[in-house]
């Protein structure tokens, strides 16, 4: 499968094979771009940002791109399982809220407007009289992760389009595949050449090539915190917005539904196999539920069948490679070598890892400060509700977190507290509405997503000023 340049696929000698790690098996070879493809790419959208492209025919394209994506959405399913990104199950959901997030891009364009500006507003001043409006911000380089990659792509893409930019997109060489079918897709709904390149290969290569073109004047980037650093300290003077890495809290207080809280904290651990920035991570319970709580959270662990990808049954898949699980299983030792108390999984066969739940997880530890990216999550007891937000709060990141309870007054304190981009009560920190501002604190991130608030990232003011 080539790079798209211009409106053209091109083929590369060297490739790279697509590898689903449950059994090590090769589902498709992609292009290995090189920086020289990367340079290509940013000038065939420099020329594509030269032709007029009004937003009746971006919202035309969009629109049309999304009918696809529902039209071809059980092999947008089958190239997302065959990658073991998700299970078959999960993949399924993805199509169609992807075609969504395109509908919501395309109606957010038409919405893109200025205001007015009381430049005469002074006895005796000048007649002036103004205004602003909102221009594209010119090259957009899109860098992905390998989850989620259609819901990523159409949250990057879809306001880029929509704000009147060119984009070229570099997806994760773990999952493209589904990622190029969308590609195709956008330019048979008619998005013109150069609107959209797609340069796959290495992040070293291919993607530091983007990250550091002058050309190109803002990086939208998903991925984990040292990577997003690292594009921070080279990308020169650009419009940045990065998603980062999390280390999400859920606070379960004593008055909470046990059992709601449960199901709700196994979803957002467990599912995707934990490869989740939203995924819950840590778990801070008041002292008198923690063994009601842990109990009932062990269980359905415990219930959860791993298993292929494309298997119907399989409620956990394998992680993305086996040296990510090698990476999971060495944090989940050197937890339970600081005392950690495995109260379910906690095996590795492979590139599976099944569902793990862990306590007395010791401070300091890696799954304690860090992004684990797996299936495991860490249970902590707590007494008060300052204790909670304070142990909550005491990571470097804030992407999302999470409080269970019945209390009105407990509720506001928890979401006045907590240092996140998001709090979310009575759900898992992983809820994500498409249209709300996403995006975290500290090294969670810089900027925010979703579809009206990516637009205004991607579109810059322009300001009119005449004298009369």
């Amino acid at each position: 499968m080539g790079l798209l340049i211009g409106g053209i696929w091109h083929q590369r000698e060297e490739t790279i094979a697509v590898v689903n790690s449950f059994a090590g098996e090769e589902v498709g070879r992609i292009s290995r771009g090189t920086p020289a493809d990367s340079d290509a790419a940013v000038a065939a959208a420099s020329v594509a940002l030269k032709v007029p492209f009004p937003m009746h025919a971006r919202y035309d394209v969009l629109m049309r791109a999304a009918d696809l994506l529902v039209e071809h959405q059980a092999d947008y399913a089958l190239d997302i399982a065959r990658e073991g990104s998700k299970t078959i199950r999960e993949a399924r959901r993805e199509p169609v809220r992807a075609a969504g997030i395109l509908r919501l891009a395309a109606e957010e364009g038409r919405r893109l407007h200025g205001e007015t500006l009381p430049f005469d507003i002074r006895p005796g001043s000048e007649r002036r009289v103004g205004y602003y409006y909102r221009v594209p911000v010119g090259v957009i380089a899109a860098i992905m992760p390998f989850n989620d990659p259609l819901a990523v792509m159409t949250h990057k893409i879809g306001p880029a389009i929509a704000g009147g930019n060119a984009v070229v997109l570099k997806p994760d060489s773990r999952a493209p595949l589904a990622v190029l079918r969308l590609a195709r897709d956008l330019m048979d709904a008619g998005l013109p050449a150069g609107r959209l390149n797609v340069v796959t290969g290495d992040g070293e290569d291919a993607g530091q090539a983007l990250v550091t073109d002058p050309r190109v004047r803002m990086i939208t980037f998903t991925g984990g915190a040292k990577t997003g650093e690292r594009i921070a300290r080279s990308a020169g003077v650009k419009k940045l917005a990065l998603e980062l890495g999390a280390n999400s809290p859920v606070l379960v207080l004593a008055d909470a539904d046990l059992e709601k809280a449960a199901a709700a904290v196994a979803d957002g651990a467990f599912a995707q196999a934990g490869q989740n920035c939203l995924g819950v991570q840590r778990v801070l319970v008041h002292r008198t539920v923690f063994d009601d709580f842990s109990g009932r959270l062990a269980a359905r662990a415990s219930r959860l069948r791993v298993g292929a990808s494309l298997d119907e049954g399989t409620d956990v898949c394998p992680l993305i490679t086996e040296r990510q699980a090698a990476r999971v299983a060495e944090w989940i030792a050197e937890a339970q070598a600081g005392g950690a108390r495995t109260l379910a999984g906690g095996r590795r066969d492979g590139a599976m890892i099944t569902p793990t739940v862990l306590a007395d997880v010791p401070a300091g530890c890696r799954l304690d400060c860090d992004e684990i990216y797996g299936p495991v999550v860490a249970l902590y007891p707590f007494d008060t509700l300052d204790d909670a937000i304070e142990q909550a709060n005491r990571t470097v990141f804030g992407l999302h977190a999470a409080v269970f309870t019945e209390n009105l007054r407990d509720a506001f304190a928890a979401v006045e507290g907590l240092e996140a981009g998001g709090v979310i009560v009575n759900d898992s920190t992983d809820y994500r509405l498409d249209v709300m501002p996403f995006g975290g604190t500290k090294q969670s991130g810089v900027g925010r997503e979703g579809l009206r608030f990516a637009l205004e990232e991607m579109t810059e003011t322009k300001v009119v000023c005449l004298n009369l």
